[in-house]
């Protein structure tokens, strides 16, 4: 069984892409780290996708969809970051309203840092296949009132990314993914 967390890589020709969307992928590559270096091992497989080639019609998602679609039914949420990696306040979730009422509780670990929020409908070009197919989603949701001013210009640089919203971020990333593979039981759908 899967819990799936990933952010994909974007450069454009006139940035770094490091804002859009290289923080989601970071903050998806140190959650695993993180859950690494605690040592801990969850009942079930936390996986990372970088996905690729998202700007030109999602066909790394589709893709990878088609390759592992047989296995869906092991599939027990799939994480996307794509809004940048700003101040988080919770995550945008898909999924029956029982799967609500479970990450409305795994949310309330992140009290210390002020990030409890769920909001309605989980987006992501690139986890989009899994949701239309019942598979429970997730995306990071984050103030992006400065997310247009960098996106897919010359200012999406690593300037854009500040460390202490991406350690915030990337906390998030870890708790939820680690509690959800280690529940006894995947999210009903």
């Amino acid at each position: 069984q899967v819990v799936l967390i990933s952010g994909h890589l974007d450069s454009w020709d006139v940035g770094q892409g490091a804002m859009d969307d290289g923080g989601g992928a970071f903050i998806s590559w140190e959650a695993l780290s993180l859950i690494k270096d605690l040592g801990l091992r969850p009942k079930r497989t936390l996986r990372l996708v970088l996905w690729t080639g998202e700007e030109q019609g999602g066909i790394g998602a589709k893709q990878y969809y088609q390759l592992h679609k047989e296995n869906i039914s092991n599939f027990d949420i799939v994480m996307e970051s794509d809004e940048g990696t700003f101040k988080p306040s919770g995550l945008a979730f898909s999924g029956s309203a029982e799967a609500r009422d479970i990450m409305k509780e795994i949310m309330t670990l992140l009290q210390p840092i002020n990030v409890t929020d769920v909001y309605d409908n989980a987006d992501g070009t690139d986890i989009a296949y899994w949701m239309r197919a019942g598979v429970p989603g997730a995306s990071l949701h984050n103030d992006i009132n400065k997310y247009f001013w960098f996106h897919h210009s010359q200012g999406d640089t690593m300037t854009v990314q500040d460390p202490n919203q991406m350690n915030l971020c990337a906390a998030v990333w870890t708790v939820v993914s680690y509690v959800i593979a280690d529940m006894e039981e995947m999210l009903p759908r």
